[in-house]
């Protein structure tokens, strides 16, 4: 069974999901997943199975805040335990990435399955 995701729901998520990308804390990072989640990103190769390793390598890439950093994002359509979300990182020392996420949520409203494409604008 999956989560019922809502519109507010989802908005929170996301809204801690980028506080806890600007605090780099493992405890903002670990409430945002369940235990066996997994995190996939393409096209670079990333894929963290269980919320410890999502937590371990989230805190590698504290460097890539280290010149400041925005995100601006639109929820793109959600349906019963998922959701699609577009977005622009804005990176002062990496340039700017679109993102595209997919997020499977799980009945505690925990994201279970987090896949991103992210990509260097042009």
């Amino acid at each position: 069974m999956t989560h019922t995701i809502d519109d507010a729901l989802l908005t929170k998520w996301i809204e801690a999901y980028v506080h806890a990308w600007s605090t780099n804390d493992p405890d903002d990072i670990a409430a945002l997943f369940s235990a066996a989640a997994e995190y996939h990103e393409t096209p670079y190769e990333t894929a963290w199975i269980g919320r410890d390793a999502i937590v371990a390598g989230w805190r590698s890439r504290w460097p890539w805040q280290s010149g400041g950093w925005t995100f601006e994002w639109t929820i793109a359509s959600m349906s019963p335990g998922r959701a699609t979300v577009t977005g622009l990182g804005r990176y002062r020392e990496l340039g700017d990435f679109d993102n595209v996420w997919t997020l499977e949520f799980d009945d505690d409203g925990l994201c279970s399955r987090f896949h991103m494409l992210n990509e260097q604008s042009a």
